[in-house]
This record gives C-alpha cells, structure tokens and sequence, in this order.
C-alpha cells in the first residue's frame, strides 16, 4: 500500500491530501449506512485520532459527519504540532468549519466520559493508528485503545483496527475490537486472518481515487477469491456427458471406527459433480462400508499385496483422496507413498496421510499434482514448528509449505489461503463459524477431488475451498452459528453450484 500511495501521489499526481480526503469521505459513507442506519443526522460519534496519517483520516470522517447533523466529539492523541501536513490540514478545516478537537494528554478519564455521557456515543471511531505500526502499544496509547474497548458503543475502525498487526493480523499487545473495519483501497492481510477477523468484523473497502489496477505497481501478496472468480471456473456440463466422462474418484479412506471420514469424502465428490466415487479401504472397515453405501463403489486393500491392490484399486480414476480416517501404522504410509509415486493425476492429501509424514514436507514433491489440505496443526507438524508459529504468519507458512512440497496448499481456518508453489496465494472469504464440525474437512476434500476431476490442482482448490464455504453460509442464513452436520455442507452443494451459474458477479 505504500508503494500504492506512492505511485499514486508522484506517477499519476494524485495530491496525497486528496487520496486522505477520498478515504476520510468514504469512512465516513461507510459508517453511516452500516452503524448509523444510512443517517447520521442526530447521532452522537466519538472520533478518537492519533498524530498520524491514520488520525488524518478520522478527522475527515469527523468534518463530514458534522456536516450531515452529527454530534461529533474529535479527540486528539499524541503531538499534533509534529503531525504530517496533511493531518494538521485537515485539523484545521475540522476546526474552519466550526468543529472542536479536544486533546487527551496522560489522563483519559475525559475520553472514557465522553464514551458514557448521556446520550451514549452511537459510534466510536478508532483513527489512532493504520497500517504503519510495527511496535507494541504503550503507555497512553493502551489506556485509550482499553477505554475503547470497554466502551459499549460499537466501533468502526479506519485502515486496520489500532494495535492490529496489518501483515499478520495479530494484536500488537493491545487492539481495538471494532464490528466495522473500513480500509483504504485494498484489504491488508492481516485483515484476512483469523485474527485479524477477530478484531475488524465486517470489512468493507473504500475508494481512495486511484484505479485499483495500479496495485500491481508494488505487487500485490495475495488475491482475495470472489464469487465471479469461481463461476467463471464452473463450465456447464455437455448435453452428451456420462459418469465417466464427469470423473472417476478414488477414496482411499477410513478404517475399523472411522469409515465415515471416507463416506464423507464420497458424498461430498459426488455432490460436487463425480460421475463414479470408489471407496477404496482396510479389510476390516469394508464391510461396514458396504453395508451403508448406495451410490458409491467399494474395493479392498490387502496389507499383504498392497502396491497391487492399489494399482487396480486407482485403475481408470482421475482423481485420487487420500487420508481420512486411513490409519497412522506403517502400512498405510507404505500406502501413501506408492500412491504419490504411481499416480499421475491429482491427489488430494488429508488428515493421516499428512502427519504420518511429519517434518518432511519434501515427500509428497513425488506426486505430479498433489493437493494438500492440512489445518493449522498438520502445517505446524510438517514444517516442524508449533502451531502457534503458523497461526503468527499463515502466510508465510502456507508459502513456505508450498514451496517445500511443491504442492498446492489449502491452509484451513477463517479465511482459508491456498497456496501454490509459484508463490501465488489466495485467501477465500466464504464459510462461517458453524463449519467448525466433525468431518467438515472430509467434505471439502471430497468437493476438491471431484472439482479436480475438470480443473487443474490450483483452480481445484481454490473453488472447493469457496463452495464449501459457500454452503456453510447459505445453512447459516437461519441464523445459526451451530448444529451444522458435515454431510448437511455436502448436501447444499448443488444449490451453490447453481446459485453461481444464476449470480456470478
């Protein structure tokens, strides 16, 4: 974004106080139509403003909202006398057109009354810091975000939530927990992190005056998966097709206790378009397999001839699940490492198949397309760090995992990042919390092999990713945030199959 702003101010001669007028405005805009019913007229709003650029922008938020009939209280945080010209600026058009900035020292019992004083506050604004931070919270600063957040007024913060890493997403020791995050020109990353969703809420971009093209001057780290960019992956099927013309796929899953994970997988390929599923698994799950399939097929591996059971096993299949409840014992690693070396379509890795290879990534560069989908603590168990590391920077972890498999990465959670060998990442926004369910991870790598079927590794992938999310959503327009059955995500799928055919904008 830096380079973006850059650009903008000396390549095409944008005025940087026009691109801070530009933000302030659609703030402002934002803040109206989602925390003040489309009204400011009437309603009280606390602006709490650093000495920064970010403390800029609220003070356009607080002239224009004072302009439409809000009560506006503006608060000044830190040394305005040493701000950037464009923030003292706008101090003083706030103050030209009859606006009244107060300043808060060491003591904010002042700003804590102005947060209670009847009538309460109907939004508190958070401009004391954006994207700029890279150091933790300290002395004032700490007491100010904590009164913000004790406040009981909903907050809508500028750029990034003050105290928010704006790269990783995690709070530099204390950070604003707003409900309406507005951010300037393009997402942050760390905006689009389970963290950073935790403290920004609903996201919304505003218009900064520049075309968005211009964001490929300073390289973009990552795109954000839109609902066009998945219709436009999802041909409609031939009038002529058949089932093995929409895909053969093998599940190699379950075992004694655990055969629903491959029933899963099964049902959620075949609800995302798989002409054929076979379920391919132990002596000892078979026949409880058998006796609860319908549609799916079901053939046997013997631990005794086990490269041959498999070879006939993956005959004809065009693509291959692995993993799910399969087993952690030496055999089924024997498994996973014939089908990484014979196979040549794309294999979609899970679950057992994942830990059993655990700080060595490197193995499952022998497959041609291998697709992996681990959640935080199968990343940490391959890279060979903690979980918590990968939760600091899912970023860089889903890179880093990417490279050294030479795979494509699917890193599951809140804003799920695929990843691809090549460096690009994508974040996808769909799903909700009522995924956080049993075998919800068995379906969305049932829906990736079926998708895998027609599209290469990475377009697989990332579509998967968003339909699965996507039926998670349409479940949740009850609005429940619990009670979600695995197979219920499987089942909603042709509903978004054809709600993006009818909607792909």
């Amino acid at each position: 974004m830096r380079a973006f702003d850059a650009h903008a101010i000396g390549a095409c001669k944008v005025p940087s106080l026009v691109l801070m007028e530009n933000a302030g405005r659609g703030a402002a805009d934002a803040i109206e139509r989602e925390l003040l019913d489309g009204c400011a007229r009437a309603r009280r709003v606390v602006i709490v403003c650093g000495a920064g650029n970010n403390g800029g922008d609220g003070l356009v938020v607080a002239r224009h909202l004072m302009l439409r009939g809000a009560d506006v209280e503006t608060w000044l945080v830190g040394a305005y006398d040493r701000a950037p010209d464009d923030s003292r600026a706008n101090l003083d058009a706030l103050r030209g057109v009859g606006g009244v900035a107060r300043e808060i020292a060491a003591d904010v019992q002042p700003l804590r009354d102005a947060f209670s004083r009847s009538p309460g506050a109907s939004v508190i604004v958070d401009a004391l810091f954006g994207t700029g931070l890279d150091r933790h919270l300290a002395g004032v600063h700490v007491e100010v975000v904590t009164a913000m957040n004790e406040a009981a007024a909903p907050k809508a913060a500028l750029d990034v939530p003050s105290g928010l890493d704006a790269d990783t997403g995690l709070p530099l020791g204390v950070a604003v927990r707003a409900q309406l995050t507005i951010t300037f020109g393009h997402y942050k990353l760390g905006l689009l992190t389970p963290g950073g969703a935790h403290y920004a809420g609903r996201l919304v971009v505003a218009d900064i005056g520049v075309p968005a093209s211009l964001a490929s001057v300073g390289g973009a780290s990552a795109q954000l998966l839109e609902r066009r960019d998945v219709a436009a992956l999802l041909s409609p099927r031939a009038p002529d097709a058949h089932k093995n013309s929409a895909g053969h796929v093998a599940v190699l899953a379950g075992s004694a206790g655990k055969v629903g994970a491959a029933l899963l997988v099964a049902r959620a390929a075949l609800r995302a378009g798989a002409g054929v599923v076979t379920i391919a698994t132990w002596a000892d799950a078979a026949a409880a397999v058998d006796a609860r399939v319908l549609e799916v097929m079901t053939a046997r591996l013997d631990a005794s001839a086990l490269a041959p059971s498999i070879d006939a096993a993956l005959a004809g299949k065009r693509a291959v699940v692995i993993g799910p409840g399969f087993g952690l014992d030496a055999t089924v690693k024997r498994a996973v490492l014939h089908v990484l070396a014979s196979f040549r379509g794309p294999v979609v890795i899970d679950a057992d198949a994942l830990t059993l290879f655990a700080g060595a990534p490197s193995t499952f560069t022998s497959s041609r397309a291998a697709i992996l989908t681990p959640h935080p603590g199968e990343a940490a168990r391959l890279l060979g760090i903690a979980t918590a590391d990968v939760e600091r920077d899912r970023f860089d972890a889903a890179r880093r995992l990417a490279l050294g498999s030479q795979a494509v990465v699917v890193l599951k959670g809140p804003r799920t990042l695929i990843a691809a060998p090549d460096g690009r990442i994508v974040v996808n926004p769909s799903g909700n919390a009522a995924l956080a369910t049993a075998g919800s991870g068995d379906v969305l790598g049932g829906i990736i092999g079926a998708l895998a079927c027609a599209l290469d590794p990475f377009d697989a992938a990332c579509a998967g990713v968003f339909i699965h999310g996507a039926s998670g959503d349409a479940w949740a327009t009850c609005g429940a945030d619990r009670g979600l059955l695995a197979s219920e995500i499987a089942d909603g799928i042709p509903a978004i199959f054809a709600a993006l055919r009818r909607a792909p904008t």
